[in-house]
């Protein structure tokens, strides 16, 4: 089965400002808490059994975790990074492709840290269910902590960080994208409900620290602002490598609502969406509506700078 590469992120000439549902207004999401391991091969085997265990239980979209096919690590991101633009050097998209195609399944394809013309990028690939690329996304903010006695790592000293947000038209609705830190920043959430999206998903690995503190007030806090739904996805706590991932892999719905978790073990959790829920929630508090623009703007530079 032969992939299509080439990806077209959309721009504000295609993003309709009101909510209209998409075709399809209830499914299935699958979000694939994996285990992680320092064998690449191993982890595509988890990932595969994953999806094809999702498939079977229903579900029309599914989300894999930041980093999935290697640690998360700087000892590990160069090593198995791999060349997007070379098919025979990245087995890991031609694995997601296949299954996407194979099963007819939209897949939000985590993380992967991706090589391209000497810079390395922390990149969410997102697959329809005909097997291309629809999408790619590079993570914006990268992920710099310094937390005396519990934890210090700069994802900056390896990653380049992206520049562009990531908006795709899929079988289940408009998605956004974002990876892990991304979700810190309200302005790209509310940049995404500007542009019309159903759902974001941000595949992540908060860890201890973080994890506890934030990983869940974040989530509903992005979705209850702009009245959507937020779908996390994490590895697994008991992951390889010396950055110890918080777990808890959440679907969160449009008035906050937690819908479904999981714990921190390796797991796959099933949950429905119905994006019913966006408009009863937006006509039975239209925060847009109630917004003060003589007082406050929300600016979008793509919207000034098409």
């Amino acid at each position: 089965m032969a992939a299509l590469w080439n990806t077209r992120n959309l721009t504000m000439d295609d993003a309709p400002n009101p909510f209209q549902l998409p075709n399809i207004t209830k499914f299935k999401i699958a979000l694939c808490q994996l285990s992680v391991t320092s064998d690449k091969n191993q982890n595509l085997d988890r990932a595969s059994r994953s999806i094809r265990f999702s498939v079977e239980q229903g579900a029309k979209l599914l989300v894999l975790p930041e980093m999935w096919n290697c640690p998360y690590s700087s000892d590990y991101f160069a090593k198995y990074a791999e060349d997007f633009d070379n098919r025979d050097a990245s087995p890991t998209l031609s694995m997601l492709s296949e299954a996407a195609c194979c099963h007819g399944i939209t897949i939000i394809g985590g993380s992967l840290p991706e090589w391209d013309h000497g810079r390395l990028y922390n990149t969410c690939c997102i697959f329809g269910p005909d097997g291309k690329l629809k999408a790619k996304h590079r993570k914006i903010h990268l992920f710099d902590i310094d937390i005396p006695g519990e934890i210090s790592f700069k994802e900056s000293d390896t990653f380049t960080a992206g520049d562009q947000p990531t908006i795709v038209d899929t079988e289940v609705g408009r998605i956004g994208i974002g990876i892990c830190h991304d979700i810190r920043f309200p302005e790209l959430a509310a940049l995404y409900r500007k542009r019309g999206v159903d759902i974001i998903c941000y595949p992540g690995a908060f860890n201890m620290s973080t994890g506890e503190l934030l990983w869940e007030l974040v989530q509903r806090a992005r979705a209850v602002d702009n009245q959507l739904f937020v779908a996390t996805c994490s590895p697994s706590r008991n992951s390889t490598g010396s950055y110890t991932t918080w777990g808890h892999s959440t679907l969160v719905g449009p008035s906050g609502e937690i819908i479904v978790t999981s714990g921190h073990e390796e797991t796959t959790v099933i949950a429905e969406i119905d994006y019913s829920n966006i408009q009863l929630q937006r006509k039975s508090l239209p925060l847009d509506d109630q917004k003060r623009e003589d007082i406050y703007k929300f600016i979008d530079v793509h919207e000034l700078n098409p």
